[in-house]
């Protein structure tokens, strides 16, 4: 079974047992259960067809497990004007949070 679920305005597919990274939670905690209640489609039981929301499925939701905050690889800009003697070099690094989804309701 899997779900597509929407946490702000970012979808993802899931099943039961998968990791995903999703933008930092910083009022999550390691060891916290979150629950998505956005969940755009719900299928793959196997007995009956999917069913696709409008936008969301009613009643469907999505509990997962927060394991760790992780960091992203590092994004380097290099800014360069040429004659100028211009360069500017700056770095980037997102921060997600580490989940286990635990179950699919719906």
């Amino acid at each position: 079974m899997y779900a597509v679920l929407d946490d702000r305005n970012q979808q993802y597919r899931v099943a039961q047992g998968d990791r995903i990274k999703i933008h930092l939670r910083s009022d999550a905690n390691e060891g916290d259960t979150l629950t998505f209640d956005k969940v755009c489609a719900v299928g793959g039981d196997g007995s009956a067809a999917g069913k696709v929301g409008t936008p969301f499925v009613d009643g469907a939701s999505v509990t997962a497990k927060v394991l760790r905050h992780v960091k992203g690889p590092k994004v380097v800009i290099g800014k360069f004007r040429r004659r100028k003697n211009h360069r500017k070099r700056t770095g980037f690094r997102a921060q997600y949070t580490m989940v286990q989804i635990e179950a699919i309701n719906g």
